[in-house]
């Protein structure tokens, strides 16, 4: 059995208010992301992203107490927690028939387990200011975004019409493609002997408006409904 020197704990008691607060300050900055994606209903939410700040600023401080006086074994456990929060990443981040999703949250992911090892490292200003800048920015960019109409928002398309599959969809894709929208998961079926054929398609409200214009301007085509899709960032 291995016993430590008495001298040992008093430096260990010293230490543990500072660790503390180190990882305090860590789960308060990931919660204040997460809060902004708890509120725009995103995947990783509050507890996500307060679990993976914490837990970044956490093996950083184990990193840097175990390593001791070996200053080259520092980063030896610190290194690592890049290439995990890359799967967390890479599993929030959704491809479905030619169109991604997730982006956005993987990217926060990537930048809070940042701000976790700043508050491990006790970098608390960087820390601070790192948060407050990720805070403004998805705040007044989605914003930006909204307000000028910027921002690509799914859409799902029902039409029925007498037209053959063959012609129906080409003169949808048309369509789309004159509206500079993307469509995807298309789907065909019959509907009172008629071809129905549902898909999404990805575009700023503007060119939604634009493509409804169109459709109704179709004799063929005028018969369809529409409907919001699922939009994640």
């Amino acid at each position: 059995m291995t016993h430590f020197p008495l001298t040992f704990l008093p430096h260990a008691l010293e230490l543990v208010p500072e660790t503390m607060l180190r990882l305090i300050v860590a789960a308060f900055l990931g919660g204040l992301i997460g809060l902004e994606r708890q509120i725009k209903h995103r995947p990783a939410g509050l507890r996500t992203n307060m679990f993976i700040c914490f837990g970044a600023a956490l093996f950083t401080i184990l990193s840097i107490q175990l390593a001791g006086e070996f200053q080259a074994e520092r980063t030896r456990i610190a290194a690592q927690i890049i290439a995990g929060i890359g799967f967390i990443g890479a599993g929030s981040i959704l491809r479905d028939k030619g169109g991604v999703s997730g982006i956005t949250t993987a990217a926060t992911i990537f930048v809070v387990a940042s701000i976790g090892m700043a508050c491990g490292g006790g970098f608390y200003l960087l820390a601070t200011f790192s948060t407050a800048l990720i805070v403004i920015a998805l705040l007044v960019l989605g914003w930006f975004e909204t307000r000028f109409n910027l921002r690509t928002v799914p859409m799902n398309y029902s039409i029925v019409t007498g037209k053959t599959s063959e012609e129906i969809v080409n003169e949808v894709n048309e369509i789309v493609d004159d509206c500079d929208a993307m469509m995807r998961g298309t789907r065909l079926t019959t509907h009172q002997g008629k071809v129905k054929i549902i898909f999404t398609v990805d575009g700023t409200r503007t060119e939604h408006k634009l493509m409804a214009a169109r459709f109704r301007q179709s004799p063929d085509l005028h018969e369809f409904e529409t409907g919001p899709g699922l939009e994640r960032e």
